[in-house]
């Protein structure tokens, strides 16, 4: 079997970094992904899908990322289900990232670099 997706979207807020009970560090986010047509409005429609990051890779994201941040997800899709507190089965579905690659350039004025820092 195999279960695998990729994506390529920009982050539609910050990234939240959390940890769980164990402290394990977990960041969800919410990728913006265009799709491949547009509408009969002539306007490009995006999926909104919601991914679930762990450990160093959720740590980076949260480190690096902002909201608008192009970047590029492989992981695989989960589903789950919860009952709410009105005893409705909620279902949700994810994508669990295995990594994430930063497609933005970095922008000399957000992250500034001193000479001692060069490596040359």
């Amino acid at each position: 079997m195999i279960n695998q997706v990729t994506l390529v979207g920009r982050l539609t807020r910050d990234p939240e970094l959390k940890r769980t009970q164990e402290g394990i560090p977990v960041t969800n986010v919410t990728l913006a992904v265009n799709r491949h047509y547009r509408n009969q409005q002539g306007e490009i429609d995006a999926d909104f899908v919601q991914c679930t990051l762990w450990k160093k890779t959720a740590e980076n994201t949260s480190q690096y990322c902002r909201k608008g941040s192009l970047i590029g997800i492989t992981g695989r899709i989960q589903t789950r289900h919860y009952d709410n507190q009105e005893k409705k089965r909620i279902y949700v579905t994810e994508v669990v990232a295995e990594s994430v690659r930063f497609l933005d350039q970095r922008r000399t004025e957000e992250v500034p670099v001193t000479k001692e820092e060069l490596p040359f």
